[in-house]
């Protein structure tokens, strides 16, 4: 079983910043995604990946909370004149793992778990997908179900929901209201293939209050965390998708009174009034892990 990995914070620096890309180890985001795509105009794609091995050259980086942050990078679609050079120069770094913008089906997942494969990447190096057209959204459950499969390699959603504004001509409000559907989409799919999805960026990053509400959202949701433009975002990410002090002893609750002898092989028991059964057990056991991993 593999160690949770919270993904509260996920923070974009674009491989052509040199500035933001010395201050990851400062950071307490959970993971970075060094971006070869949106962040980095044409102009620079190739200089920008030329950069990856002496940007993962220290890997692995530990934050200021000394807990090693995710690395993870994000190639320019396969399809594009970048995209396929980019996936075997971010294979070769040996990132936690790989973002493929524009995911239309299956297919783009599994061509590229077989160059992974072909060039013998560790099976620790993971695929994660952006659902950001209309054409994922159709095919969502077929891509999610990937996840079941270990060999696929897939391990997270990000929402891109920017793309799917422009694609899709909805309007932007800032409640969300007409994205919102396809966000419980993503959600569904992403636990019915058992991986993690996280909530699409907040534009203005200088609306803190906004931004929080748009956190606590997502969480409410079901999201796991939030892909940032901005370090200034980071610490509302990481209260919003944290689990609160209650929950966190609500779910110590629910596993000691399974653990005690009377209540051995119960499927349900009583606690303080109401009727628990293993699935809460199962939740609480996974948020007390998340809340290890956090230290919270």
């Amino acid at each position: 079983m593999e160690t949770y990995r919270p993904r509260r914070s996920v923070l974009y620096i674009p491989a052509s910043n040199d500035k933001a890309l010395a201050k990851i180890a400062q950071l307490a985001c959970d993971a970075v995604i060094i971006d070869l795509e949106d962040a980095v105009a044409p102009a620079d794609k190739i200089t920008a990946r030329e950069k990856l091995a002496s940007i993962f050259a220290g890997h692995p980086v530990a934050s200021h909370i000394g807990r090693r942050c995710e690395m993870i990078v994000r190639i320019n679609a396969i399809s594009s004149e970048w995209g396929a050079d980019d996936l075997l120069a971010a294979a070769c770094c040996e990132p936690d793992g790989i973002l493929l913008p524009k995911v239309d089906t299956p297919r783009d997942l599994l061509e590229a778990g077989d160059v992974l494969d072909d060039n013998f990447v560790p099976d620790s190096v993971k695929l994660w997908a952006m659902i950001e057209t209309p054409k994922a959204l159709l095919n969502i459950g077929a891509i999610a179900e990937l996840g079941r499969d270990p060999a696929s390699r897939l391990n997270c959603f990000v929402a891109g929901t920017n793309d799917l504004v422009k694609e899709t001509g909805i309007l932007a409000t800032p409640d969300r209201r007409y994205l919102v559907p396809w966000l419980m989409q993503m959600v569904l799919a992403a636990r019915a293939g058992g991986i993690d999805m996280l909530d699409g960026v907040s534009n203005d990053f200088r609306d803190l209050d906004a931004f929080t509400h748009e956190c606590a959202e997502a969480a409410a949701m079901g999201f796991d965390g939030k892909s940032l433009i901005h370090p200034a975002q980071i610490e509302a990410a990481n209260r919003a998708f944290a689990p609160s002090m209650e929950a966190v002893a609500e779910a110590r609750s629910v596993k000691e009174a399974f653990a005690l002898p009377e209540n051995a092989g119960k499927g349900v028991i009583a606690l303080n009034g109401r009727m628990v059964e293993r699935l809460h057990l199962a939740q609480a056991e996974k948020l007390l892990a998340k809340a290890a991993a956090i230290g919270s």
